[in-house]
């Protein structure tokens, strides 16, 4: 059976850590920041992680992490 292929645009978004969590960077941070509040703003910093629901569609996407 042939190796499984890496989803590009998802190994350069996404990263599993050791515990098994999948890390990614939180949204609505690239632009249009002039509308948002400082508070708002300083809690979009910090990174998120995929939800369970979603978990096994990225395990699939990510074959080798």
């Amino acid at each position: 059976m042939p190796k499984m292929k890496t989803h590009s645009s998802s190994k350069k978004r996404l990263s599993v850590l050791k515990s098994g969590k999948v890390k990614k960077t939180t949204a609505n941070r690239a632009h249009k920041l002039t509308g948002k509040s400082s508070k708002r703003k300083m809690a979009l910093k910090g990174a998120s992680y995929v939800d369970s629901a979603n978990k096994s569609a990225v395990k699939k996407l990510l074959p080798y992490a």
